[in-house]
């Protein structure tokens, strides 16, 4: 017997209990095992995949998403058909009409989703948080450049400081370095904290 793809479930516990499976966990009972520290019961997850609870806790859910190793999304939302409607029960009018992927790309505020801001507020809100993704993903390439610059430098004696290798790294950590200062600049003007 083939298995559905979970992403295309037709309800949030129907997603959950099909993901679970997908995982390779058998029952409820393995997946609130799973939940290191949470509150989640066997009984609990069971509501949950039989549509008797609706509505759910975000740790909860965060608990359940992590435990079953697939991005929130993936539960809230029929991602397995993109263009089929947000299924969630009990949302406000705002979300009528709005496809799973316009859910997908609201939620994680991504400038370039089929989701569109509506204001100068949470256009202004999503892009920050777009900056402050890409500041932190700079930040951690600049201290890996960092590293590799070090090592470069180390190891250059016998190369030579005029090493091109050497001087591509110190290129690209100049060039990544200034890039996290203009999104820093960016994201303190907006009131952020950012080193």
């Amino acid at each position: 017997m083939e298995m559905k793809d979970f992403r295309s479930e037709s309800s949030l516990g129907a997603r959950i209990r099909a993901a679970r499976r997908a995982r390779g966990l058998r029952t409820a009972r393995e997946l609130a095992d799973a939940i290191v520290g949470g509150t989640l019961t066997e009984a609990i997850i069971e509501n949950i995949e039989a549509g008797r609870k609706v509505v759910l806790d975000i740790s909860q859910l965060l608990n359940i998403a992590m435990a079953l190793r697939v991005p929130m999304s993936y539960l809230l939302a029929p991602l397995g058909e993109p263009d089929r409607p947000l299924d969630l029960p009990n949302l406000s009018q705002a979300f009528e009409g709005m496809t799973a992927i316009e859910f997908d790309s609201w939620l994680a505020s991504s400038q370039d989703g089929r989701y569109q801001p509506e204001s100068l507020d949470e256009r202004n809100a999503t892009s920050e948080l777009h900056a402050l993704r890409e500041w932190s993903a700079l930040t951690r390439e600049a201290a890996r450049l960092q590293t590799m610059f070090d090592l470069e430098t180390a190891t250059a004696a016998s190369a030579g400081p005029d090493s091109p290798l050497l001087r591509s790294t110190e290129s690209r950590l100049n060039d990544t370095r200034r890039e996290t200062g203009r999104l820093a600049a960016y994201l303190k003007s907006a009131g952020w904290q950012v080193e």
